[in-house]
């Protein structure tokens, strides 16, 4: 009987968790959608030597956060050279996005297309900032 219980309390549980990390990847889609798909299309691949790919891209599935919650933030202005091709147009600032907002669209872009990269964390997303002041 105990085990019964045990087992109704943890898929309650698992099912909380699933539905807020879905909650959370419908968030980062609506923000993909309204901020990013002009440029970076719906499919993330981007415009040749203009807008950056986000769909198997080395720096969207890396290891490096905080350059892409910096680059979300703050905007990017150069050339940028990513897995051997260059991209010229400037991406905007996105100040108003919150904290949450950021870890949204990350882990949403992360794990869209043929990307397979883990979720974005509110805490990864504070400590980015943090290392940026």
């Amino acid at each position: 009987m105990h085990y019964i219980k045990f087992l109704a309390v943890f898929f309650l549980i698992v099912g909380i968790k699933t539905n807020l990390s879905a909650q959370d990847l419908l968030k980062g889609k609506k923000i993909y959608e309204t901020r990013c798909l002009v440029c970076h299309q719906a499919d993330g691949g981007g415009v040749p030597n203009m807008n950056a790919p986000l769909d198997g891209a080395s720096n969207v599935v890396g290891k490096d956060i905080a350059r892409m919650v910096r680059i979300i933030k703050k905007g990017y202005n150069e050339k940028v050279a990513l897995d051997g091709f260059y991209y010229s147009n400037a991406m905007t600032a996105n100040p108003d996005l919150s904290d949450e907002d950021i870890a949204n669209v990350l882990t949403y872009i992360r794990g869209s297309w043929s990307n397979k990269a883990g979720k974005v964390s509110l805490a990864q997303v504070k400590a980015a900032k943090s290392k940026s002041h």
